[in-house]
């Protein structure tokens, strides 16, 4: 807990670091079809329906012959549910998803209003929850954050073919 009272989002995956990205800039830009956004204002039900976004998205992308493994649809729903959870637990909303599916990578997108980016930590077997951002790490190929005017984006890339 920090001092203003405010919690920090942690990670145990130290062999790929979650950065901050300083200069990196703007949104996603895709061709019709490759791309999807959401936000959530209400942040009750925010998490089941960023899973089902994110599935209905893959499945979409696949039904028009895109080749994504039924297995990559699980790990992005998991990718996303961890992302969401952390904003439902850190901080107020809203919070937006945003997917860019290109080049064999799904671009997972979250944004939040909460200014502290997540902290990676050693691995800890004993420690009790918090490991989100450490399957984050685990699946996917690169995590970065971008520090947002009016709070943060966490861009996670995951490989889908």
């Amino acid at each position: 807990m920090q001092s203003d009272g405010t919690a920090s989002l942690e990670a145990t995956r130290t062999d790929r670091a979650v950065h901050q990205d300083e200069e990196r800039g703007g949104s996603p830009v895709a061709g019709p079809g490759a791309s999807a956004s959401t936000v959530y204002t209400d942040l009750g039900d925010a998490i089941g329906s960023a899973r089902d976004f994110t599935a209905a998205f893959l499945r979409a992308r696949a039904d028009e012959g895109t080749d994504i493994r039924p297995r990559t649809v699980e790990d992005a729903r998991l990718v996303v549910s961890e992302l969401v959870t952390n904003v439902v637990r850190h901080a107020a909303g809203p919070c937006r998803v945003d997917l860019e599916l290109a080049g064999g990578m799904l671009e997972i997108s979250v944004s939040d209003a909460y200014r502290a980016a997540p902290t990676a930590h050693a691995p800890d077997p004993g420690r009790v929850g918090q490991h989100g951002l450490e399957i984050v790490l685990a699946l996917c190929a690169s995590v970065d954050v971008e520090p947002l005017p009016d709070g943060k984006r966490v861009r996670a890339c995951l490989v889908v073919d």
